[in-house]
């Protein structure tokens, strides 16, 4: 009798210890093996996974394609298609980062710029993306900040209540401005309590 489970186990425990050399390897080996058909079918497959995830821009994609190996003719391809049937656009990427990561996480208009310009998108897209956000916005999005932050922090002295909000609004992209008139407003909210 073939015990087929000892099999099994040898398969696994080498499938777990695979060094990133023997990854790479492999890798390449079902890369070479690949016809451009099999490209074009895997390059789409990956592209309508990635964008399952979340919506992505056409920098973000091709990454994702190159990572994979698939040839440049195939690439280009595949990103026209997919850019000509509206699966991906940068300017709607932009415009949804924009408003998402603006309410959500508190970011100035410098700090999504950099963001951003790390995923590929062209300054005049992220222009006209960032129109959605005015000063007054993030005047209030910064003071909004601070007060969150300084009612955890009340019972700290103010120098120290003063140092960790300017660093956190600084690091979120505000300007000096903004981050004097926010950090004065917590401190008085505190105070007035």
């Amino acid at each position: 009798m073939v015990d087929y489970a000892h099999g099994a186990e040898e398969r696994a425990a080498r499938k777990k210890y695979r060094s990133a050399r023997e990854i790479a390897q492999r890798k390449k080996e079902r890369a070479e093996a690949r016809t451009e058909e099999d490209w074009t079918r895997y390059a789409k497959d990956l592209c309508y996974r990635q964008l399952g995830m979340m919506e992505r821009s056409v920098f973000q994609l091709r990454q994702a394609l190159e990572r994979n190996l698939v040839p440049e003719a195939i690439i280009v391809h595949t990103l026209d298609a997919f850019k000509v049937s509206g699966l991906v656009d940068d300017a709607r990427f932009a415009a949804m980062f924009v408003r998402s990561k603006f309410a959500e996480k508190t970011i100035s208009r410098r700090g999504l710029t950099q963001e951003l310009l790390r995923r590929g998108i062209a300054p005049d897209i992220i222009a006209d993306a960032l129109e959605q956000i005015d000063t007054e916005d993030e005047q209030h999005a910064a003071v909004e900040f601070a007060l969150r932050k300084a009612h955890s922090m009340r019972l700290l002295e103010p120098d120290v209540i003063r140092r960790r909000l300017y660093s956190a609004l600084a690091r979120r992209g505000f300007s000096a401005d903004h981050i004097r008139y926010a950090v004065e407003q917590a401190l008085s909210s505190i105070q007035d309590k």
